[in-house]
């Protein structure tokens, strides 16, 4: 029997993405809209992993199903690893994507391109509640944030995250080319192993 595998999240880009990583596993995928009385889960931990652990428990305990989460920051080695955790609200609790790319342009206001490093990090998540399992793996993409916004695609800091090797921002590349190379991408490669490997 296929075994369920809810997938903690409402962005249906990344449910499409994770389930394009995952399609040769043999799960069937559930989201929260299969669900009526799952609530939004408070992501107020320390670390990405905290937050990806947190909301996966969450779901796995209210569905008892395999469950999937996952928390990503933008770490900017000039800012000590900032906005990290805050990335989503790095301006103000209800920040928009703009105002949170004005606010890091602003605290990088006259430094050097070569001072700009900065990493993408994602944690993905699964908590199996039957057997009592929890599983992290974390993937990163390194680039510079650029003084000003390139691209017109992607969400969040792309327009500013640039990455030397294809001399484009997240925001400038094909879809298909940044799900390759992404954060994101590498966590879910690794979670496909863990997977694999115990399902």
């Amino acid at each position: 029997m296929t075994r369920k595998l809810l997938v903690a999240s409402s962005n249906k880009g990344k449910i499409i993405e994770i389930k394009d990583h995952f399609k040769n596993l043999d799960f069937e995928f559930v989201t929260p809209d299969n669900f009526d009385n799952l609530e939004e889960v408070i992501e107020d931990g320390q670390t990405l992993e905290e937050n990806a652990l947190k909301k996966a428990r969450d779901r796995a305990n209210k569905t008892n199903l395999l469950s999937l989460a996952d928390d990503t920051g933008l770490e900017v080695d000039y800012l000590d690893g900032k906005p990290g955790i805050r990335s989503a609200r790095f301006a103000h609790e209800d920040a928009t994507y703009r105002e949170n790319n004005d606010r890091l342009l602003e605290l990088l206001k006259g430094v050097s391109f070569s001072d700009r490093k900065a990493q993408f990090r994602t944690v993905v998540a699964v908590v199996d509640p039957q057997e009592n399992k929890e599983y992290t793996v974390s993937g990163y993409c390194k680039g510079y944030i650029l003084k000003e916004r390139q691209g017109g695609g992607g969400f969040g800091y792309d327009p500013l995250f640039y990455v030397p090797e294809y001399d484009k921002t997240f925001a400038e590349m094909s879809v298909s080319l940044k799900n390759k190379i992404s954060h994101r991408a590498h966590a879910l490669e690794k979670m496909k192993k863990v997977l694999n490997d115990r399902y």
